[in-house]
């Protein structure tokens, strides 16, 4: 991997990973995937649908733009599922709901981690 990152293509890859995150997490995810992937239990069909649909966004992109890369919707897929089991566990353990004083920062780290992931995936991406 080298040592400098193409800005345009970093910019252009950032844009590309963000704009299939807001899809993703916000247009297509039904109260169904959202509320149930965080359930103690029942939690892994909408969880596993959920992270379905970024793994479908991202290959499409990613085919589009540079098939040679499509292994990196793969790799995103493992992160966001993991990351969204973890919130889900901390929701469901600590009975984080939207009353809970810590909801808001819980969401926040959540989206943080997914556009670090995005940020990570597109270095790689415009490096290479």
């Amino acid at each position: 991997m080298s040592s400098s990152v193409p800005v345009a293509a970093l910019v252009g890859w950032m844009l590309v990973l963000t704009f299939k995150h807001i899809i993703a997490d916000f247009v297509l995810q039904s109260s169904w995937m959202a509320l149930g992937k965080d359930q103690k239990t029942g939690w892994a069909l909408p969880l596993l649908a959920h992270c379905l649909v970024h793994l479908a966004l991202s290959l499409a992109l990613i085919l589009i733009i540079a098939p040679r890369f499509w292994f990196v919707a793969f790799i995103d897929f493992a992160i966001h599922i993991t990351v969204d089991r973890a919130k889900g566990l901390c929701s469901s353990t600590f009975d984080v709901t939207v009353e809970n004083p810590w909801f808001w920062t819980l969401i926040g780290v959540d989206q943080a981690l997914h556009h670090l992931t995005g940020f990570g995936l597109s270095i790689f991406m415009a490096a290479n």
